[in-house]
């Protein structure tokens, strides 16, 4: 398991497919699997739900992230193949609160009011520090 101390208040934006949004949503998805950890401290994670949709949809609160062969609940989608390694992502992250913002943020007022670029893997938030102002006051 990684160090409590690694996540802070600060995030990062991600790209999730509508798909895997729905599950999140649901509550049927509590773990987002990543590849990676980033560096710098989170605790948030900034959702750009991608192609067709192509907004910023979502705040995810995390409060742990587990490192493979670590175990998870196995309640949840994808849980159970996590524990058994049978994912490509090496880290899980516990989602203990989700936020759907009541006006999504369109990737053209994205793209045009905050040089945004939808993420590949990830943007750190200090990337966007305008945008996550906004997103902060105003949801």
């Amino acid at each position: 398991m990684i160090e409590k101390n690694r996540i802070m208040d600060s995030g990062i934006f991600i790209s999730i497919k509508p798909c895997f949004t729905k599950k999140i949503e649901s509550g049927e998805k509590n773990y987002e699997f990543r590849k990676y950890i980033p560096k710098k401290s989170i605790n948030k994670l900034y959702v750009y739900e991608s192609s067709p949709t192509c907004q910023i949809k979502y705040i995810l609160y995390i409060d742990k992230i587990v490192e493979y062969p670590n175990k998870i609940d196995e309640q949840g989608y994808g849980n159970k193949d996590f524990n058994n390694g049978l994912k490509k992502s090496k880290y899980a992250y516990h989602i203990a609160k989700i936020e759907k913002l009541n006006k999504p943020l369109a990737l053209t007022v994205l793209k045009k009011d905050y040089g945004f670029c939808a993420p590949q893997s990830f943007a750190y938030g200090s990337k966007y520090p305008k945008l996550v102002d906004y997103i902060n006051k105003n949801y």
